[in-house]
């Protein structure tokens, strides 16, 4: 009964795709490596056992990266365009918000060329998307945004503007580095700055793939991660190792499946890091049909902690069910109940969809070298993708179970809980609000 935790202490098949979808290289929404990525999982998902392995493919806005450059009085400072700016140059005076908390844009920034950082105070309740602060920094007027990591190293953050309805964004945006925005901050305060991008956004394809196993019912699960990345590295941990985690669970659980009492899906999204294109178009695809949806597994930067952490969403039943495999296997796990209104789980979890966010604890809050040039595969370690793929290959079994009950929510239980964490007022700036 247990021949299967050895092999898979023993595995290289997650560990072998994870190098694979890093050697690509460029693997951004739209792109051939993303289309590359796209064909090896599902030839993975195939080599694990899983059937009916295929892509479904989508149009999406492309975003194709050309130079920017941030300009002052003499100088030029290094900075990233962020994904979906316009191509576009604006000048303006240079204002640093700080951590552009959302009081920190009630002033009128109209002629302004604003930074904020990428973090917030440990203090704040709640961390604030880098796309709720763009769009803040729009209505108030601003011409321009610059993005400032908080971690140190010379890394500048990268992360996408643009809502669904107007995918490329109002004003140019770039990321910069914590130096450089420290020295931004210095030397140019109030000063006449000017932020250049030039990149091109042609008509573009993404795709999801699928494979599945277990018996033929109605009712399913679903596996999930991204296989897009950010085009400025090799995308290791956001979300290589999701995916990686995919393929792992497949060849685990085709060596179990006359254990799974329900149907398990497999799904690597695309488009994910654009605005969750690939999971919205699958929800939408499957419209009614999501109450059929047992529970969504979606796998979104694990491995490069050792312990897995839960974002269960409210849902009493997934928690209990994080919280046995931990016990059975007698292994610290780390559950989070509040709602996390980003990554694949939310276009099923936002219309009450049991779903998990499975990520990995960390230090600090923010994406640490996540979204920059060191989301490097030498950050991770096979032992965490082992250890890992154990404990999520037996949550998933588990939750197959028919005694397993999970019980959806209401569309208004939602809406409250997003109002009540203080998550609604940002949804509807940055046009994610779907009620």
């Amino acid at each position: 009964m247990t021949d299967w935790i050895g092999k898979t202490f023993t595995s290289d098949f997650g560990w072998d795709h994870l190098e694979s979808l890093v050697d690509i290289g460029d693997r951004m929404a739209g792109s051939p490596g993303e289309r590359e990525a796209m064909e090896l999982t599902r030839d993975a998902l195939e080599a694990a056992g899983a059937r009916n392995a295929h892509i479904d493919t989508f149009e999406i806005q492309g975003w194709e990266r050309g130079d920017s450059r941030v300009v002052t009085d003499g100088t030029t400072q290094d900075c990233i365009a962020l994904p979906r700016s316009p191509s576009d140059a604006s000048s303006g005076e240079f204002v640093d918000l700080g951590y552009g908390l959302p009081e920190d844009f009630e002033a009128d920034l109209s002629g302004k060329v604003v930074m904020v950082s990428s973090t917030v105070p440990d203090h704040y309740e709640r961390f604030i998307h880098r796309r709720e602060k763009y769009y803040h920094a729009v209505e108030a007027g601003a011409e321009a945004f610059v993005f400032a990591n908080h971690v140190e190293g010379c890394l500048p953050p990268t992360g996408s503007v643009g809502t669904e309805e107007s995918p490329v964004g109002d004003i140019p945006a770039v990321g910069v580095s914590k130096e450089v925005g420290t020295r931004l901050a210095r030397r140019f305060e109030g000063e006449a700055v000017t932020v250049e991008v030039d990149c091109e956004t042609p008509p573009a394809e993404s795709g999801n793939v699928h494979a599945e196993l277990g018996p033929d019912t109605e009712d399913e699960l679903l596996v999930t991660s991204h296989l897009d990345a950010h085009d400025i590295a090799e995308g290791a941990w956001d979300n290589g190792s999701g995916t990686a985690m995919v393929v792992e669970l497949a060849r685990i659980l085709a060596e179990r499946e006359d254990e799974l009492e329900t149907r398990v899906r497999f799904i690597a999204f695309g488009a994910e890091e654009v605005g969750l294109v690939g999971s919205g178009h699958e929800s939408d695809r499957l419209g009614d049909e999501r109450e059929h949806i047992k529970a969504v597994v979606n796998n979104d930067g694990v491995v490069f902690g050792r312990t897995l952490k839960f974002d269960t969403h409210g849902f009493d039943a997934l928690e209990a069910a994080a919280e046995s495999v931990g016990d059975q296997f007698d292994h610290p796990v780390s559950i989070v109940p509040e709602l996390v209104p980003h990554s694949d789980h939310w276009p099923f979890t936002q219309w009450g969809v049991p779903g998990y966010m499975i990520s990995c604890e960390t230090a600090g809050r923010g994406r640490g070298w996540g979204h920059t040039f060191a989301d490097t595969l030498d950050k991770l370690e096979v032992r965490n993708l082992r250890e890992q793929a154990i404990l999520l290959a037996q949550l998933v079994v588990d939750l197959a179970d028919d005694e397993m009950e999970i019980q959806h929510k209401d569309e208004a239980e939602i809406i409250e809980a997003l109002e009540e964490e203080d998550h609604a007022a940002g949804m509807k700036i940055t046009g994610d609000w779907p009620y």
